[in-house]
């Protein structure tokens, strides 16, 4: 995919990649969520994003290597999404970003605490996570009995869901 860069700048570059509403949206759902088809991207995102705008902004990470889709070994009929390197390599990013919104932002405590576990894990958490990414989307293996750290995010997830969700009698 061509693109006129408006300039050389580091961070113009990475926002004409990453910096319109819904691109980051999506590889945090892959990541964080492990989304890895059209339909759980399109049905299962917080922010409701319209299918079309998905398969442009697919089609767009496509284009600019930030994600990569195959046959699903598991369905022949469904394409799988896995994020590639450069996308991978966004979990600083993404948990800056998320420690930023919890200190200025009104978040509510279940979509917060993902972020809070980022940013107490820092850097040593944030490599095992894109280890983990990367035996996940990219077939690398990583080391033998290592935690997931995507089932320790969920699981904090549903425990604070579970603190704000009223019970049935």
């Amino acid at each position: 995919m061509a693109v006129d860069n408006r300039s050389g700048c580091p961070i113009n570059l990475s926002l004409e990649v990453l910096g319109d509403k819904w691109s980051l949206l999506i590889i945090r759902d892959m990541m964080f969520g492990n989304r890895r088809h059209f339909r759980a991207l399109l049905t299962e995102s917080e922010e409701g994003i319209a299918s079309n705008i998905l398969a442009d902004r697919l089609s767009r990470l496509t284009a600019l290597g930030m994600i990569t889709f195959a046959p699903d070994p598991s369905h022949k009929q469904r394409i799988r999404l896995s994020l590639t390197e450069p996308a991978i390599q966004l979990v600083p990013v993404l948990a800056h970003l998320g420690a930023w919104g919890r200190r200025h932002l009104p978040v509510t405590p279940e979509l917060a605490i993902r972020a809070e576990l980022l940013e107490r894990g820092g850097q040593p958490l944030w490599d095992d996570f894109m280890d983990e990414l990367r035996e996940q989307h990219l077939g690398l293996p990583r080391p033998p009995g290592t935690p997931s750290v995507l089932q320790q995010l969920t699981d904090a997830y549903f425990a604070e869901l579970a603190k704000t969700t009223p019970r049935s009698a």
